[in-house]
């Protein structure tokens, strides 16, 4: 990976960084390359809630059908201080089954609430029933293929007005979607006003080559950055061509990106850090990652936190 031209990019722990990137990890330390226990998963996410970093943290992701093991592994490793977890549940394939499960685990009051799911469909139709079922109160993400085009989809979810996600990487070769593919979905996502996470292959902030999990002899691959794709997510606000869409996801370094307390810019693009508060809220709303330390000892090598 490239050096990045850090002096255009201060102060560090900009405000307008820590808005690019509050709450932006959902701990998802139950899935691959991680695949930790339920026990070791929980108590690391007690870490991180306590730590100088827990700014940057977001919710707990857990199977539906693991809910109860969680309050066993919670009063394990000790019940949350203060708030109550915000927990994203991944629904199985009886959805109406695990949307009630779901709602009787929040009315039994465990110090943790599901506030999000998640679900996979890969048809117009899966996604209607999907929207048949969940409760408006609860943001429902639904993962959708993105190597052919996906912007029927994305306009179903713009009707029963749900999320998209989108799968940005795997523990195998190939299992990496093209920058195209992964700009279509952003762009799609952008003109249906459709909000959308990503999961699987962020764990670094830039574009770069990594071992697709953590053993010693791992196949390598280039992974997306998340840094590539928030950032174009927030440019998307100011204009951002199909062309530079690709160009920044592509980038391996810092080069030309401007960032003070008040703004961010690329090129001709400028966003504000309120209009970048709004990109978090509305459009691109997380990113799913089996490790929390990975973001964010890469941005404080990149010099961009402390």
């Amino acid at each position: 990976m490239g050096q990045s031209n850090l002096a255009s990019i201060e102060p560090v722990n900009s405000r307008t960084l820590h808005t690019l990137l509050h709450t932006i990890v959902d701990y998802a330390g139950l899935f691959p390359p991680a695949g930790l226990s339920m026990d070791k998963a929980a108590g690391l996410y007690r870490e991180y809630h306590a730590s100088t970093h827990a700014w940057m943290l977001g919710r707990f992701v857990v199977p539906v059908a693991r809910l109860d093991e969680l309050v066993r592994s919670m009063e394990v490793v000790g019940a949350p201080e203060g708030n109550a977890w915000h927990l994203s549940a991944l629904m199985g394939a009886d959805h109406a089954a695990d949307v009630a499960a779901a709602l009787a685990f929040n009315e039994a009051r465990h110090h943790a609430v599901v506030d999000v799911f998640e679900v996979k469909a890969s048809t117009v139709e899966e996604i209607k029933a999907i929207a048949r079922v969940v409760p408006h109160g609860i943001k429902t993400y639904v993962e959708i293929p993105i190597e052919d085009d996906p912007r029927e989809l994305i306009g179903a979810l713009a009707s029963e007005k749900l999320r998209a996600k989108m799968r940005t990487g795997g523990v195998v070769p190939g299992s990496i979607p093209a920058t195209e593919h992964v700009a279509r979905f952003i762009r799609a996502c952008y003109a249906a006003n459709v909000g959308f996470k990503a999961t699987a292959g962020l764990h670094h902030p830039l574009r770069s080559e990594h071992g697709l999990s953590y053993e010693a002899d791992a196949p390598r691959d280039v992974m997306h950055g998340f840094l590539n794709v928030f950032l174009t997510a927030a440019f998307h606000y100011n204009g951002l061509t199909a062309r530079d869409t690709v160009d920044l996801l592509n980038a391996t370094t810092l080069d030309g990106i401007t960032m003070d307390d008040e703004k961010l810019a690329w090129r001709e693009y400028v966003v504000t850090r309120n209009e970048v508060s709004t990109v978090r809220r509305r459009f691109a709303t997380a990113f799913g990652s089996c490790s929390f330390t990975e973001p964010v000892d890469d941005l404080i090598n990149l010099e961009l936190l402390t």
